[in-house]
């Protein structure tokens, strides 16, 4: 991969892990109930799914579910569900006093990876990546080396940023109104992204 494609494909990295998304959600949503250092355990889940969806994005897995409308609108309704339930189980609970959550970190693992694995921006990003960024002619293998660190360097900064915010929100509203307005607002966001995920259309390879 050349310089230039190199800088081209970090640009569209930046902007593909900070634009919000149900990652980015989840993660200030950890920050704000779990702290700072237990909430990271979804940042390693969100790197757990990128390096998954990278290898098989090389290995053109992706793109055979893309092309399967079947597997998926199976995957889309069913990532749907999840994210409407995320998000009225949120809204139901806002007014509850915010503390810090003895949930284990397993069950913080999965919960981060389940919502970074339904996200049709995943399949959609990764499929976007792939066309539009690896040469034919140069062995996939070769250029992985350079994608893989960069972009998972970056979804690590991206989604620690994102995590840590919910972390300075948790402290400053703590039991406070605005509190419950924020956490109203990332449950109405999982309900939304849950309505788009199931009314999206099967991502295609441009």
């Amino acid at each position: 991969m050349s310089f230039e494609a190199w800088t081209v494909f970090t640009l569209f990295w930046t902007v593909f892990v900070t634009t919000p998304g149900p990652n980015a959600v989840n993660c200030i949503n950890n920050g704000m109930t779990l702290g700072l250092r237990r909430a990271m355990v979804g940042v390693l889940a969100i790197l757990t799914q990128a390096t998954l969806f990278l290898m098989l994005s090389a290995l053109g897995v992706t793109a055979l579910i893309a092309a399967s409308p079947t597997a998926f609108t199976a995957a889309k309704l069913i990532g749907a569900g999840f994210l409407i339930y995320l998000g009225v189980r949120g809204w139901i609970m806002a007014k509850t006093p915010v503390r810090v959550e003895e949930r284990p970190a397993k069950s913080i693992y999965l919960r981060a990876l389940a919502i970074a694995t339904i996200n049709p921006k995943s399949v959609a990003g990764y499929l976007a990546a792939f066309s539009q960024f690896v040469q034919p002619d140069v062995p996939v293998w070769d250029q992985m080396a350079v994608i893989m660190p960069t972009a998972l360097t970056l979804t690590a900064l991206s989604y620690t940023g994102f995590t840590a915010l919910g972390a300075g929100i948790g402290r400053a509203a703590l039991g406070a109104v605005f509190n419950v307005w924020v956490r109203r607002t990332m449950a109405v966001c999982f309900i939304i992204y849950g309505l788009l995920l199931g009314s999206a259309s099967t991502p295609v390879r441009g």
